[in-house]
């Protein structure tokens, strides 16, 4: 199901969202570095893996803009975000 604007999902582990992203996804909600975050369609508010967060006030990339993609945690403290 998608995740609406506003909306938010939360997990201990990763996260799948087979449809739109357009809320809040926060992986890793008890501190687990190697949780990801997967979606169809990348155009998130927020996204936060182990409790390190990322916004969204600018524009995303065009290489994961609405696109699918993964989002993980390198060296415990910065956000990555790749194209599937």
């Amino acid at each position: 199901a998608a995740v609406n604007p506003g909306a938010e999902v939360i997990a201990d582990g990763s996260i799948h969202v087979y449809a739109p992203l357009k809320g809040r996804a926060l992986a890793g909600a008890r501190g687990d570095v190697t949780a990801r975050i997967f979606t169809t369609h990348l155009e998130a508010e927020l996204v936060s893996i182990a409790g390190v967060y990322r916004t969204f006030d600018t524009a995303l990339d065009a290489a994961v803009a609405k696109k699918p993609a993964q989002i993980r945690l390198a060296d415990a403290s910065q956000i990555i975000i790749e194209s599937l």
